[in-house]
């Protein structure tokens, strides 16, 4: 899969696409590592995957396979000795490894929530230890929690609730992350980058977990009744990922990305009963659409996000990205994969 830039624009980077660098990916068997994997590949760079294969798959790695420059190791981020052992042989870490949406924190959120905050100090720490390795850090939107300020910028305020429920525990884990990368960075003069990636959706995404673009594309074609959760009223901005892909290349490309952080997301939004809808009309199915109470899936107490819109001036003024493809061309993706079996069952 290519990812082009707008004609003309001009980057201002130490690492060029002509040059070579190693790349440590941890969670590069899952679905956006996958796909970045891919790319670091295509612009000629080496790539070490590390996933320990809990919700990643070898099987995304397929394309990857057998490249020069490309090799996966199965293990954990827990694993301090490989990590630094790993950490030693590359330039640039991105740090992609951790719970997958709310599901995890639901059923074991103390394993959860300790095991998202040590892989990052595990990680942060090796970095470090090597010299001053560059660190990419995955982080979230929920990170906003019920902010409805509109548009959510940066600096915008954390509004969150219950913390002992399973998205707030999510939400203040992803938090931690943040704050440890960003202790790193001003305290020992660590090249972090923080991004903030807001529904990042399209092929190799398998459904459930609280994936809801291939979750109810998968029950369209399937035939079996669409679950939306809470009232479908909730609205979302889903970015294909190749878009996310692209920004994250482009931050990692970027001097002055050192020490920020980043919304990643669409402006397009969408309330997710009229997703589901939308993907009926698209798969031609005849499927109904079922709206199921919080409290059957994630227990009581559970609450929800109003809104996910992201404010991208930031990563606009600094590196030109936009998105470049909409929801119509991730749902079309999603929907030939499902149609060709090859999206994960649900789960």
């Amino acid at each position: 899969m290519a990812y082009p830039r707008p004609n003309g624009l001009l980057m201002t980077s130490t690492t060029s696409a002509s040059s070579h660098s190693t790349f440590l990916v941890t969670g590069g068997a899952g679905f956006i590592g996958s796909h970045l994997t891919d790319a670091l590949l295509d612009q000629g760079h080496s790539v070490l995957v590390l996933d320990d294969l809990s919700t990643g798959s070898e099987a995304s790695l397929d394309a990857a396979a057998g490249r020069p420059g490309f090799r996966f190791v199965k293990g954990s981020v827990l694993d301090r000795l490989l990590v630094d052992e790993l950490t030693a042989q590359v330039d640039t870490v991105v740090h992609l490894a951790a719970a997958v949406g709310l599901p995890p924190f639901a059923e074991r959120q103390l394993h959860s929530f300790t095991t998202s905050i040590r892989g990052t100090e595990t990680v942060l720490e090796a970095a470090h230890r090597h010299g001053g390795r560059k660190v990419l850090l995955a982080g979230t939107s929920e990170i906003y929690g019920k902010n409805r300020s509109g548009p959510m910028a940066e600096t915008a305020d954390r509004v969150i609730g219950d913390t002992g429920s399973a998205r707030w525990s999510h939400c203040t884990a992803k938090a931690v992350d943040e704050i440890l990368a960003s202790a790193y960075h001003r305290e020992l003069g660590l090249p972090t980058i923080v991004v903030r990636l807001f529904n990042t959706a399209g092929a190799r995404q398998g459904a459930g977990r609280g994936a809801v673009v291939p979750t109810l594309v998968r029950q369209a074609v399937e035939g079996t009744p669409l679950t939306v959760h809470g009232t479908g009223r909730q609205r979302r901005c889903f970015t294909h990922v190749a878009d996310t892909v692209d920004a994250l290349v482009r931050l990692l490309e970027h001097d002055e990305a050192v020490g920020g952080v980043f919304n990643i997301g669409s402006d397009e939004e969408i309330g997710i009963a009229e997703l589901a809808a939308r993907i009926l009309r698209r798969t031609a199915s005849n499927s109904p659409i079922h709206l199921v109470p919080y409290p059957e899936t994630y227990g009581p107490g559970h609450e929800d996000l109003e809104r996910g819109l992201p404010d991208t001036a930031r990563m606009r003024r600094l590196t030109g990205w936009r998105p470049q493809r909409g929801l119509t061309e991730i749902l079309d993706d999603t929907i030939a994969e499902a149609r060709s079996g090859l999206v994960p069952a649900l789960v």
